[in-house]
């Protein structure tokens, strides 16, 4: 488990998020807060708002109503470009990445949106490559390394298994260089122990290589294990918030995921 700590202003702070479809209240009233140095999960049953509320923080969906702030700078409505080039930097609940690219083409494209060279030029350097470019190839290549998939470097991407597109898809969030990462349901499909080995680098990249992750997951054992505070949503609003142990324990959010109080 993960100590918490106390940590200054936040670095993600989200006040009175409303999205509206039509006449459906999709997300009603978030506030939240993800500290400098912290893992905050966002958890609730299917179809609690979880994946449209983290929408409306990466500037996918645009909110009716309420306000996101980022490291100081208002990030309302922005675009997903443009959130993500100030460091907030988001994966998918289904894998994007390019799947006749081999592992190391994925992550050296992600390197893209952090830099100012071309993409081609990313991929097809001349005689007199700069400084950048070799700096975004060897940084690729570490970042394989360190998500455990040096061995399938130049693998494409089709040929890897559930699990290790998983990994591929966050060392390509990686690339971009985030502050801030926000995943979304990235060990799903997962087996326990890749469940576990997913968890255990999700804890080293807090420490090396990003400075806050938000998960949205629904595997209970991984978000315990990694989370320091956790937000529970149910129907759009939240439900409770708090340190893992204590909202697990929470009766309400107990009837919320089991239909009833636990005896």
């Amino acid at each position: 488990m993960s100590e918490v700590q106390n940590f200054p202003t936040p670095m993600l702070s989200v006040r009175g998020l409303c999205k509206t479809f039509g006449g459906l209240k999709a997300v009603q009233d978030i506030d939240l807060d993800v500290n400098s140095g912290e893992v905050f999960g966002l958890i609730g049953p299917n179809g609690a708002g979880k994946t449209t509320c983290f929408n409306l923080i990466t500037g996918f969906y645009t909110p009716t109503a309420g306000r996101v702030t980022f490291q100081g700078h208002d990030i309302t409505g922005h675009s997903p470009y443009r959130i993500a080039r100030r460091g907030l930097v988001r994966s998918f609940q289904k894998t994007n990445v390019l799947k006749a690219l081999s592992v190391f083409e994925n992550v050296l494209a992600g390197h893209y949106l952090s830099t100012r060279q071309t993409l081609l030029a990313t991929f097809f350097p001349h005689a007199g490559v700069s400084r950048a470019e070799r700096e975004a190839r060897d940084s690729a290549a570490r970042i394989v390394e360190l998500m455990g998939l040096a061995a399938r470097m130049d693998t494409p991407a089709f040929r890897l298994s559930c699990g290790e597109l998983r990994l591929l898809e966050v060392a390509v969030a990686l690339a971009a260089k985030p502050a801030l990462l926000m995943l979304d349901e990235p060990a799903a499909g997962l087996n326990s122990q890749e469940a576990m080995r997913f968890g255990s680098i999700l804890k080293s990249l807090r420490r090396s290589e990003v400075e806050s992750i938000v998960l949205v997951e629904h595997n209970m054992s991984l978000v315990m294990e990694v989370c320091d505070r956790v937000m529970v949503m149910h129907f759009g609003s939240k439900l409770a918030e708090g340190r893992p142990e204590q909202v697990k324990n929470d009766p309400q959010v107990i009837e919320a995921y089991l239909g009833r109080a636990r005896a």
